[in-house]
């Protein structure tokens, strides 16, 4: 049976209106209507996805970047041209800009690393959250250990000097989330760019190193 995307749309928003608007009891929303789409293709439920971000709502942002992410085991490259138009399209803060990345979006990347070359313009968008994105997306291959062909040092370098403190603070924690994985390389790339690179950033990089040699590091900042 086909879908009424407009009758869907419209439950969710009446089930939206008699929760606490905190985005826990969202997903909680999110989780049970996905029951409805989940035996769905891909195409269609991104669709419905897409009438959801074209709300222009957060709440059902949240879901849409939700319902993507329980879509992953039917991504395919094709998936990319759909999440760079939302990244761009819909995407309006950094706070759904990580909730993208660090979730669908970064799921995609973790599936094609060879996609990364599409990343990397990202860096000299105008739009700072999609600029940050260039950062994020890389974290949840990274935890996830499915990100052999990704370059964080790329990023940082190509971000170094960003104009917008929240970039500066998406390439810190991509840094320091990479240290938890290969500390040395950060810790030399860190002490490489000491004396250019933003406070801001060098900070945020080292957060999660061990107490001694973040102590060499601030010695130098």
């Amino acid at each position: 049976m086909r879908i009424n995307t407009a009758e869907l749309l419209h439950e969710i928003g009446t089930a939206l209106k008699d929760i606490n608007q905190a985005t826990s009891e969202v997903r909680k929303v999110s989780a049970g209507f996905f029951q409805q789409v989940k035996n769905e293709d891909i195409d269609t439920v991104l669709s419905i996805c897409e009438d959801m971000l074209n709300q222009r709502v957060w709440q059902y942002r949240v879901i849409a970047f939700d319902w993507a992410f329980r879509m992953r085991k039917h991504y395919t490259k094709d998936t990319w041209s759909v999440f760079e138009h939302w990244l761009k399209e819909y995407v309006r803060d950094w706070g759904s800009c990580d909730d993208f990345c660090t979730h669908a979006f970064g799921e995609l990347l973790a599936q094609h690393n060879d996609l990364f070359e599409k990343v990397i313009p990202w860096t000299e968008h105008t739009d700072f959250w999609v600029r940050r994105a260039a950062s994020v997306i890389l974290i949840y291959p990274i935890q996830k250990k499915r990100a052999t062909n990704l370059d964080p040092f790329l990023i940082a370098d190509k971000l170094m000097h960003d104009e917008h403190y929240l970039v500066l603070k998406g390439y810190g924690w991509l840094l320091k989330v990479f240290s938890q994985y290969n500390e040395d390389a950060v810790s030399n790339y860190l002490m490489k760019h000491k004396d250019c690179m933003p406070r801001l950033a060098f900070r945020y990089s080292l957060e999660k190193m061990p107490r001694e040699r973040r102590d060499i590091l601030m010695s130098k900042d």
